[in-house]
């Protein structure tokens, strides 16, 4: 049984217009579909399977290899942005829950800054690193 235009409700109405127009704005996540949502899951890797890719890739290797290199900072920058924001809220207020929400963000800032320092150490503005990412899931799948 389907509804009629009159039918409808007025949110009902709104909110199919609404998704159809961010559908088209947001059409270009169908390229990455095959990754977000595969017909079968991607095997499981580990480094190894990782570096395999990279020696045998000679285009897109080594740039997996320098966005896997900036992920670190990132992790570094997470790790030490927790810790001293969350030492500063403690050792100033003796709260508990004022340092946990300061751990959390300092986390998710150190972490920014410091895939915003790999990004310019390792000059990733120059690299297409999500085809690289592509094309390592690519392999995965045809290896498995």
């Amino acid at each position: 049984m389907s509804e009629t235009q009159d039918q409808k409700s007025f949110f009902k109405r709104h909110w199919e217009g609404y998704k159809e127009f961010w559908a088209e704005r947001f059409s270009f996540l169908e390229n990455y579909s095959r990754v977000l949502n595969p017909e079968k899951p991607l095997p499981h890797w580990d480094s190894s399977v990782v570096e395999d890719f990279i020696a045998s890739d000679p285009v897109h290797g080594p740039t997996l290899k320098t966005a896997r290199e900036a992920a670190q900072f990132g992790a570094a920058g997470a790790v030490l942005g927790a810790v001293t924001t969350a030492g500063y809220c403690w050792k100033y207020s003796r709260s508990a829950h004022g340092a946990a929400l300061a751990f959390g963000f300092g986390a998710v800032t150190g972490s920014c800054f410091g895939l915003e320092v790999a990004n310019h150490w390792f000059q990733l503005y120059r690299l297409d690193t999500m085809a690289a990412q592509m094309k390592f899931y690519e392999w995965l799948q045809n290896r498995a």
